[in-house]
């Protein structure tokens, strides 16, 4: 079992290199039966990428550029997301667990009542994108990952670590962020901080905190 360990989180990983795993190439991730298992899709270009009440069961994606993706009601267990574009995609009414998305881009991605257990995204681009009740009920862990302009809405992030991640104009809305760790990052310019209550931040971060709320209140700042 792999895992990988940021501070109090600890994050079980797909293992893919266990002896005597064998993956086998697919075609699609939309299957008839309802369940891929053991399977690896990549290096296609496509106008179109969509799956529907799928379960996706230890596998690797990789090298996939799809300009449009529609994902609903699929189960993802022990899944690698690879160096993929996965353009503006849709996602929707879905659990992922022991997922890892790796230098991934979802920009301008909406995930909208996701699940997300054990799940690690590191080095993707996820700017503009919308997450919608998006609830985390175990480890996530978003490491090296831009959120330029993204927007959190009544999501359930408790105890989820973003680490060296570009927060620049992020809004997170209303919600519940209890212990929700922003330490390492640049919180200068976060929307929505009257909605952190209970973050966890370092010890330097308090000043960049405040510049954050004055802006988003409108206060100025003189001697007049």
């Amino acid at each position: 079992m792999a895992s990988r360990v940021f501070g109090r989180i600890t994050v079980t990983t797909p293992d893919l290199d266990e002896p005597g795993l064998r993956l086998s190439d697919v075609e699609t991730l939309d299957s008839p039966h309802g369940a891929l298992q053991g399977f690896t899709y990549g290096n296609v270009d496509l106008r179109l990428l969509a799956a529907t009440e799928v379960r996706l069961i230890t596998g690797k994606v990789f090298g996939v550029r799809a300009d449009q993706v529609e994902f609903e009601a699929l189960n993802v267990h022990g899944v690698e997301f690879v160096g993929s574009d996965l353009g503006s995609a849709r996602w929707r009414e879905s659990k992922l667990s022991r997922v890892h998305f790796r230098d991934c881009k979802l920009m301008g991605a909406a995930l909208r009542d996701v699940v997300l257990d054990d799940v690690l995204f590191e080095n993707c681009r996820l700017d503009y994108a919308t997450f919608e009740r998006v609830r985390a009920i175990g480890p996530v862990v978003f490491i090296g990952c831009a959120f330029t302009e993204a927007t959190f809405a009544d999501c359930d992030l408790s105890d989820v670590v973003f680490s060296d991640c570009g927060l620049r104009l992020t809004e997170f809305g209303g919600g519940r962020y209890r212990d929700t760790d922003l330490c390492g990052n640049d919180v200068s310019q976060l929307r929505g901080v009257t909605n952190l209550a209970r973050i966890r931040i370092g010890a330097g971060q308090q000043t960049d905190l405040a510049q954050a709320l004055v802006d988003e209140l409108g206060i100025t700042v003189g001697d007049d």
